[in-house]
This record gives structure tokens, C-alpha cells and sequence, in this order.
């Protein structure tokens, strides 16, 4: 199983953890995708119903949690070819940002923009259930309990 770099307050890392064992207040790395399309359109993942977290909750169209030995990009990287089966694409820095809550981590962000159409993505079935492009007025008249909790912050700020 993976070790999980657990952080302080300040991003440093502290210890390892395997991924079962991290519990609600321990802190540890995420990195997520934001993807947008010329049309002003972003692509979100929706969530195998598999997963441990949030299973069916539409998200960031990638995201992945650090594991040891990996930089917050190096993640971003290997987590945007695993579930979108992207590779050598070139994506901008964002902020990062504190997460509280159910979970609890540091999530840096990454931005690409791209215009593919759904077809041309290869999901991870293990990871991703299915994607797809929103505009701003499409998201807004969905059910906001089909999202992650943040989706609105994306969507309004980035």
C-alpha cells in the first residue's frame, strides 16, 4: 500500500502514513486539475462509485493524492495520464489551498486548457466514472449535492 507524506501546518511533512490509516486530522498533499476549452467550458470527473471518498460526487476532472516520494507536479503528472490518459501536456501553477473538513489537506492546483472532445479521453473506469464539459450555466442548474463540496469556489474562481 502507498505511504502518504502526513504535513503540518505549514506543508512541511512530519511522518508517513499508509493510505488506510490516515485519519480525519491528519493532513496530507493533494493535486487537482482545472481544464477549460476555448469555449469557456471546464471538465469535470464524476467519481467511480468504487472509491472509499465521495463515491458518484462530480469533481476537478483530475485529482490525486501525494504519495511518498512525489512532488505535488510529479502527482499531477502521473494522476492526469492514469485518469484522463493525457500525456506531455503543459499545465500552469495555481494557489494552493487549505482544505478542512471530512478531509483534511493541501490541495495544489494545476490549470490546462484544451479543446477535446470527450471521446478523444481515455478514463480510468477504476478512477472516474465518466466526464464531461459544463458551462457556468449548466452548473448552475444542477443539484449541487452531485458535487464535491468546493465546486462552486472552482467554478466561481477559477
Amino acid at each position: 500500500m502507498a505511504q502518504i507524506p502526513v504535513v503540518n501546518e505549514k506543508d512541511k511533512i512530519i511522518c508517513y502514513k499508509d493510505r488506510k490509516d490516515i485519519k480525519q486530522e491528519d493532513i496530507y498533499r493533494v493535486s487537482a486539475l482545472w481544464v477549460t476549452n476555448s469555449k469557456g467550458e471546464f471538465l469535470l470527473a464524476r467519481r467511480a462509485l468504487t472509491k472509499k471518498n465521495d463515491p458518484g460526487k462530480w469533481g476537478p476532472a483530475v485529482a490525486g493524492t501525494v504519495e511518498k516520494g512525489e512532488t505535488y507536479k510529479q502527482n499531477m503528472v502521473k494522476e492526469t495520464n492514469e485518469e484522463l490518459g493525457l500525456q506531455n501536456v503543459e499545465f500552469r501553477k495555481g494557489p494552493k489551498l487549505r482544505v478542512c473538513g471530512n478531509h483534511n489537506h493541501f490541495t495544489q492546483w494545476y490549470f490546462l486548457t484544451l479543446n477535446k472532445n470527450i471521446r478523444e479521453f481515455k478514463i480510468d473506469s477504476r478512477e472516474v466514472d465518466e466526464i464531461r464539459w459544463f458551462s457556468k450555466t449548466q452548473f448552475k442548474k444542477e443539484d449541487k449535492n452531485k458535487f464535491l463540496i468546493g465546486a462552486g469556489y472552482w467554478v466561481e474562481n477559477f
